[in-house]
């Protein structure tokens, strides 16, 4: 059995020939349906919300702060570090009050998680 290398190169007209050209993912965030409109809105969300309480912080904490959402009353703060996890623990009161202030939405508790780094 000997390989004919003209028909390795020749395009292929399977079934993949009918097939649609794939589309980007922005393509699929701009015009996915409300599943992909409301995953979308999430996100957008949860980096407001880690932007203002980045603005709540000090410089330092502020730096240890890698993830952030807030979802019925409940803020959750995710920092890169559990000795940062401790320090933040304390600025709780003062971090509720600010976000909830600057969000104009009411946080009931704050919860902190230590999350770990992205290989």
């Amino acid at each position: 059995m000997s390989l004919d290398y003209a028909e390795l190169d020749a395009p292929k007209q399977g079934i993949c020939a009918h097939l649609p050209k794939p589309k980007s993912i922005n393509d699929l965030l701009r015009g996915g349906g409300p599943r992909i409109g409301a995953l979308a809105a999430r996100a957008e969300a949860r980096r407001t919300t880690l932007e203002h309480v980045r603005a709540a912080l000090s410089p330092a904490l502020a730096a240890t702060v890698v993830s952030a959402g807030l979802e019925h009353g409940q803020l959750t703060v995710g920092v890169a570090d559990a000795s940062w996890a401790s320090r933040l623990r304390y600025a709780t009161d003062t971090l509720r009050q600010r976000v909830s202030g600057s969000l104009g939405t009411l946080v009931v508790r704050v919860r902190i998680r230590v999350v770990p780094p992205r290989a």
